[in-house]
């Protein structure tokens, strides 16, 4: 009953185990960097995939960050569905092929059963990332944005 309970509520994706593991991964990746990353589940997708996503993007204001330098990890799991969403700052210095490297990352886990091992993996890499380009200031940084996972 747990798989179509988890299909249906986005609640239920995961276990109590799996949450506390992305959050903790989030916390990990935003350590050294002032960068935020946020993961966020849609319990029904709402027009198209991107176009939600953004939407979701602005919604939880990551377009608010000082430094632009948001992610967000965005899914749809009735739709089997999920877009990778990073702000201008972020976009601007990451390799041009870099999402698409990180979403292949997260589908080959997912297809392998390892959804949380997928989303932990795709923190840790956007959290490099950030860490490379913006590094951790002592007397600047805040976290500006929750680390929990949302939900709609």
């Amino acid at each position: 009953m747990k798989s179509i309970k988890a299909f249906f509520f986005p609640r239920k994706f995961f276990s109590k185990e799996d949450d506390i593991k992305i959050i903790t991964a989030i916390k990990e990746a935003e350590k050294d960097t002032s960068g935020e990353i946020r993961v966020h589940f849609e319990k029904k997708l709402k027009g198209k995939l991107l176009d939600s996503a953004v939407d979701t993007f602005y919604r939880l204001k990551m377009d608010e960050t000082k430094e632009r330098n948001g992610v967000l990890f965005y899914f749809v799991p009735k739709k089997k569905l999920f877009a990778i969403i990073g702000d201008e700052g972020i976009n601007s210095v990451v390799p041009e092929n870099f999402w698409e490297e990180v979403k292949i990352i997260i589908e080959n886990n997912f297809k392998s059963g390892k959804k949380a091992d997928g989303i932990c993996t795709a923190i840790h890499l956007a959290g490099e990332k950030l860490k490379q380009f913006f590094p951790y200031k002592d007397f600047y940084d805040i976290n500006e944005l929750p680390d929990e996972i949302s939900y709609s």
